[in-house]
């Protein structure tokens, strides 16, 4: 499953559960971003270990 956000093809890996709006699946990149909202809980989801560690 590729990243909820409009115009990334990255894998999904975590799960935002937001207050305010749906929850939504996304990478890592951006649920480092959004997961920094008050009230935004992010989840790994299950088998997604090596999408959450990016090599450099």
């Amino acid at each position: 499953m590729d990243c909820a956000e409009n115009g990334c093809d990255r894998p999904a890996c975590v799960e935002l559960h937001i207050p305010w709006d749906e929850n939504r699946a996304v990478c890592a990149p951006h649920a480092r971003v959004l997961g920094r909202q008050d009230g935004v809980v992010a989840d790994p989801l299950p088998d997604s270990a090596d999408d959450l560690l990016e090599g450099g």
